[in-house]
């Protein structure tokens, strides 16, 4: 018995050896260019390196929010008198943003970074320009002296939104963030060395730190680890010699991190992939119909539409940190309504439709727009935005001298008598677009006759110490970039690449059709 056994397991696995040898015979079949014919990844073809389209890796903090049509604007009674959002039909394409806002903890791992990177270089002015201003918290009939020393500070606070950084801080938190997640992503690939990069960046490197698009133009030298050299490594050059370089279309960086547009934070806020009857779902199509306009970032279910109105545990909860009335910040001692005197953590009240945290109150969030009060009949109706500038790199010092103190490409705004001839613009700085126009026959004179300028940008969503009707997502506010608030922080968002129905393999752009065979 035990022989017969023995002799069974012995002819099971000369089976299993023959199958897998006659696998590994078995060649796949290389892509081909349907151009050319010439082979994709074939080293006999020049090895011209083909990244699949596959699931597209979400950044650090974002949440995907698939874009679609909806009415931009005032949802209530303009009470404010400003008719400054009229409402109007817009489409939004897909994108990501934070799912909440940024934290006192996330902006001091940034100037953690700065600290470390430009302090030990004797450039302390850039780290200094970063510093949230803590005496938004100082008031004349008030004593908020505490909040000014220990709200940015205080491990109490390490959750809490962060305050007091103007519009351009947080544009510069943005451009560092992108960085940093793409120098990771990199070090994760071996394409560099992950020891010797954090010892040289967080040992005063100075200009000579990681920037995405320095890397990407090969002004920034970088030592790869030993994962890429070796010919182990897939990629490689038409010599079929390791590639130590990594390319954007390799699929391994992330796009950029920046403040979100007015149309994608509003739109976000509303959160409307709940209200749909009918979402697309596996035999499914969907159905293009929004039940209710809201107006804040959740449903409207009774109440005053502040509360949570179904039965439950938490019937009667306050849905967001605002102001209730004069002098009502958190309502009475044993019975309070938010629980919040001032900012609340980040991850606090119930999340939208799309999983983002406090969309309505809490803190206001700086929007990439600059603001005009007419913009809403101005701009275009797919991804509206006013505050283009027109960019081209700054060759002047010629290769090899592109990036500036900070260590980031330098760019300079076109010529705008090289634009004379295009048709889709003219000039290079867009910001004004229509101002003064004889079709707008709108001025702004700034100082003089309006506090709008060119550095007026558009902050929404409501904070701690305002009343209800700035918690609706399509009232808007300005404030200049240079400037900040005590109820005023933001979020990042990023650009979505591909599909806009969602992230997945299956997710595809247009609409196919099963294939059928022509009677004949």
């Amino acid at each position: 018995m035990q022989l017969s056994k023995l002799s069974h397991r012995i002819v099971l696995l000369l089976v299993v050896a023959s199958v897998a040898s006659s696998c590994s015979l078995i060649k796949k079949k290389p892509e081909k260019s349907n151009t050319t014919g010439w082979n994709y990844n074939d080293k006999n073809y020049g090895n011209f390196n083909v990244t699949k389209p596959k699931d597209i890796q979400t950044a650090p903090g974002l949440v995907f929010v698939q874009g679609g049509t909806f009415t931009m604007g005032a949802t209530t009674e303009d009470i404010m008198g400003d008719w400054n959002n009229v409402p109007r039909r817009v489409t939004v394409n897909s994108f990501f943003i934070d799912k909440t806002e940024i934290s006192n903890l996330n902006y001091r791992e940034y100037l953690y970074w700065l600290e470390g990177t430009f302090g030990g270089a004797g450039m302390d002015s850039i780290v200094q320009q970063a510093l949230p201003d803590t005496l938004v918290w100082r008031s004349e009939l008030a004593y908020n002296e505490p909040l000014v020393e220990l709200y940015f500070r205080h491990p109490a606070y390490n959750n809490y939104p962060v305050v007091g950084v103007t519009w351009r801080q947080a544009s510069e938190f943005c451009i560092w963030r992108t960085d940093r997640v793409n120098e990771i992503a990199l070090m994760e690939k071996g394409f560099l060395d992950k020891k010797s990069q954090i010892k040289k960046t967080l040992n005063g490197a100075g200009q000579d730190n990681f920037n995405t698009k320095a890397y990407l133009l090969g002004e920034y030298q970088a030592t790869p680890g030993k994962e890429v050299t070796s010919k182990k490594n897939p990629l490689k050059d038409a010599q079929g010699r390791p590639r130590t370089t990594a390319k954007f279309e390799d699929g391994i960086m992330f796009g950029d991190y920046r403040l979100p547009t007015e149309a994608e934070w509003e739109y976000a806020a509303y959160g409307y992939v709940m209200e749909n009857p009918q979402k697309k779902s596996k035999g499914t199509k969907g159905e293009e119909l929004i039940a209710n306009k809201q107006i804040y970032t959740w449903k409207n279910s009774g109440f005053d539409n502040l509360r949570y109105a179904q039965k439950g545990t938490v019937q009667g909860s306050f849905m967001a940190n605002f102001k209730r009335g004069n002098g009502d910040n958190m309502g009475v001692a044993g019975g309070l309504n938010d629980n919040a005197a001032i900012p609340a953590e980040v991850t606090t009240f119930l999340p939208n439709g799309f999983g983002l945290y406090n969309m309505s109150g809490n803190v206001n969030e700086w929007v990439a727009d600059v603001y005009r009060p007419t913009t809403n009949g101005d701009e275009d109706d797919y991804n509206p935005y006013r505050g283009n500038t027109f960019q081209k790199i700054d060759k002047a010092l010629g290769e090899g001298n592109l990036r500036d103190d900070k260590g980031r490409i330098k760019m300079v705004n076109e010529s705008d008598s090289a634009l004379r001839n295009r048709r889709n613009y003219q000039k290079a700085y867009a910001v004004n677009y229509l101002d003064g126009d004889s079709s707008s026959a709108v001025t702004y004179g700034y100082g003089v006759t309006t506090l709008i300028s060119d550095k007026s940008r558009v902050y929404k969503g409501g904070g701690w110490n305002d009343r209800a009707y700035w918690l609706s997502p399509g009232t808007r506010r300005f404030l200049e970039e240079t400037e900040s608030l005590s109820t005023l922080g933001f979020r990042c968002a990023m650009s979505h690449y591909g599909s806009a129905e969602g992230t997945s393999k299956k997710a595809k752009t247009g609409v196919f059709f099963p294939t059928r065979r022509n009677k004949r």
